[in-house]
């Protein structure tokens, strides 16, 4: 057997069983990206009513930080009552009312997982998958020996591939 195709095969073995390793977690940051995409939306998003009582006469960004609400500013006040975005603070009792929309648990993880940062603990896992997708890009080329019918194919849509991404990246 040739050193070309003993390489091939066993770029191929790898390519496989890394697939089938990474088969759910594939799986898991498409689901979570096609939930990114919308994310400027409330599609799937739960709303929940929250009622508490906190420490009276708070500026809007003291209850932000409070309520965890970004970057929240007081619409309205008439007299005592304040009126924001989600809700509603009762600035002489300190009772809040408000409003969250939030996404199903388990999608919720999904997307945090996709979207994590530096400062998460997992975010070497992200850095590991990437890499790993690296690779079946990469490997993919030792699949079949060059000079094959399939080869040949698989450059030209190789190439069409590439086009698209140039495309998309400038439109």
């Amino acid at each position: 057997m040739s050193k070309q195709r003993e390489f091939s095969n066993k770029m191929r073995s790898y390519h496989r069983y890394l697939g089938f390793f990474l088969a759910g977690i594939m799986a898991m940051y498409a689901i979570s990206g096609i939930v990114l995409i919308f994310r400027d939306t409330d599609a799937l998003k739960k709303e929940t009513i929250h009622e508490k009582t906190l420490k009276p006469g708070l500026s809007a960004t003291d209850l932000g930080k409070q309520i965890e609400i970004k970057k929240l500013s007081f619409k309205e006040v008439k007299g005592d009552v304040a009126s924001f975005e989600q809700g509603s603070y009762n600035t002489a009792t300190g009772e809040v009312e408000y409003t969250t929309k939030a996404l199903p648990l388990v999608l919720d993880k999904m997307t945090h997982l996709h979207k994590a940062k530096s400062a998460d603990p997992l975010y070497v896992l992200n850095i590991f998958f990437g890499l790993a997708l690296l690779f079946f890009v990469l490997s993919s080329f030792w699949m079949f020996l060059p000079g094959t019918s399939i080869f040949k194919k698989g450059m030209y849509f190789s190439l069409a591939g590439m086009v698209l991404v140039i495309i998309l990246l400038f439109v």
